[in-house]
């Protein structure tokens, strides 16, 4: 009984924690319940130890990602219960990898293991079919940006680092004490866990007031439209949705007007890629860039090129039939008056299930077309392999990222590596209702800020749209449920940050210290067996 308390204890801790409603200084006494329960386990039971560590920790995780992503379930019951019940078994066998780990090993030893190999998991689901690293620890961090300004050096890794790195010394030192009884470990564990909590934020705070704005200026005006996906967005017509984008640009674009952004998919009938010059979405994107001569115009749209060479089919092809197959695109594009053809960026990290369905040769003979639904249309995407960037003006170009691209740290370094200025999101969070999941999304939008000191014009369909600075803070919004449009300026950047140009380096090193202290706990065990 006592273990379980712990293990809801740590759910509760890590829950709290989180972004958008939470305080992130709990999650630095997070896991110590949990540790604390699987060190009793490991030291005083005698049998079941293995399934009793998987179990407290599953629960423990499933209380976590219940209370912080329980709004998936409004886009759809099953995507919402799979994402949760699927999401705390790898954390739990994450856990149950450091217990048998520090069963064979020593302190350090396994302490080392399971900061890396939760960094390893981490890196996984940034990567894998079935990517959801919305609650990586570095994530917990986005609404008390000015604690981790050198995510510019680190990226979101450098805040798992720091959440584990104090979590296991407030735990060594309650071992110790419970061992010697001594006050001075409590003295000094409080000067030490002090020291690591605070000298980060110090320097943190150095970086945040010693940044100098970027110089250069855009003048944007962002739209929302605020039309609701499940009523209006796919009931209407990209004519009708084209004259209202029309109707809020003249309200709001100036003479010094250089940008106007639109959200993801707003044009949703589906347009032909080789047909795109002559759709609706590109004759108002034409219309809101002749408002002034030097305007241009970013916006999504729903695209497919239908084909019967079978020599066009790729991996992410749909068929309809046998030699008839289509691609599908969730694209962003640019109009701009001094040049006759549109830019195009397709979407290239994809939502699982509704956008990208995972391992379908292995899965699709078992679940048929059963999709889980995280918010857009259900067939799978077609992507591209490089990170476009698109051209506002000759030389100045933009990062058009779509929706979910955006969680991904090192993946939106890739337009800042192409040339990107400043970045700009579009997206359609208004499948999971008034809920933390468009708030959460809006939050983690400062933290790609902070890595590429990028400023961040992002336009939501029915909100959040905001403009966020390079510090990563919110310098003007519109808020959920709104129509209307937001004009600001967005500062230009050409400076690469030390994590653009090495990206996500820590997990890289982690996964040979995984690896190694693995490779060592199991030798050395086989080694003290009897023969």
């Amino acid at each position: 009984m006592k273990n379980l308390i712990l293990a809801i204890l740590s759910g509760i801790l890590l829950a709290i924690s989180w972004p958008t409603y939470g305080f992130p200084l709990f999650i630095f006494f997070a896991f110590i319940p949990l540790l604390l329960a699987e060190f009793r386990i490991r030291n005083y039971s005698e049998k079941w130890n293995k399934l009793k560590v998987f179990g407290l920790s599953y629960f423990s995780f499933f209380i976590w990602n219940l209370i912080t992503t329980y709004w998936i379930y409004f886009s759809t019951p099953f995507g919402g219960v799979f994402a949760i019940l699927a999401n705390s078994l790898l954390m739990s066998i994450v856990f149950l990898l450091y217990h048998i780990v520090a069963k064979r090993t020593g302190f350090s030893a396994a302490s080392a293991f399971l900061i890396s190999i939760w960094m390893v998991f981490e890196r996984i689901h940034l990567n894998w079919d079935f990517s959801w690293p919305w609650l990586n620890l570095g994530n917990v961090f986005s609404e008390f940006i000015s604690w981790v300004q050198w995510y510019e050096y680190t990226g979101t890794f450098g805040g798992t680092l720091w959440v584990w790195l104090v979590n296991i010394a407030v735990f060594k030192s309650i071992l110790q004490f419970r061992e010697f009884k001594d006050r001075g470990i409590i003295y000094r564990s409080i000067l030490k866990v002090s020291l690591l909590i605070l000298l980060p934020i110090g320097i943190s705070l150095i970086l945040y007031y010693n940044y100098e704005e970027p110089q250069e200026k855009l003048d944007v005006v962002i739209l929302q439209p605020n039309i609701n996906p499940y009523t209006e967005k796919y009931n209407t017509t990209d004519s009708r949705i084209g004259e209202l984008l029309l109707k809020l640009s003249e309200r709001s674009v100036t003479d010094s007007t250089d940008l106007v952004i639109a959200p993801e998919t707003v044009f949703a009938d589906g347009t032909r890629l080789s047909n795109l010059e002559n759709s609706e979405a590109v004759f108002f994107g034409q219309q809101i860039s002749r408002i002034n001569p030097d305007l241009s115009f970013l916006g999504g749209l729903s695209m497919f090129e239908r084909f019967n060479d079978p020599e066009k089919v790729r991996k992410q092809t749909n068929q309809i039939r046998p030699n008839d197959w289509y691609d599908d695109y969730n694209s962003a594009f640019i109009t701009r008056n001094s040049i006759d053809s549109t830019q195009l960026y397709h979407k290239s990290k994809l939502v699982v299930g509704v956008e990208n369905f995972p391992y379908q040769n292995i899965l699709k003979p078992i679940l048929g077309d059963v999709m889980i639904d995280l918010g857009g249309t259900v067939a799978m995407k077609t992507t591209q392999e490089e990170r476009e960037v698109l051209w506002v003006k000759d030389e100045l170009g933009t990062a058009p990222i779509i929706c979910y691209e955006s969680v991904y740290g090192e993946y939106v370094t890739g337009y800042v590596e192409n040339g990107a200025g400043f970045l700009s999101i579009i997206t359609n969070d208004a499948w999971w209702g008034n809920t933390q999941g468009h708030q959460q999304h809006l939050s983690y939008a400062r933290l790609r800020a902070v890595e590429t000191r990028r400023y961040v014009a992002r336009s939501a369909n029915t909100g959040i749209s905001a403009i966020i600075n390079s510090r990563g803070n919110i310098v003007k919004k519109l808020g959920y449920e709104k129509q209307g449009s937001i004009n600001g300026q967005i500062g230009i950047s050409t400076e690469k940050t030390f994590y653009v140009n090495y990206g996500d380096y820590i997990p890289r090193i982690a996964q040979f210290l995984a690896l190694f202290i693995f490779l060592f706990s199991v030798v050395k065990f086989k080694r003290k067996r009897p023969a």
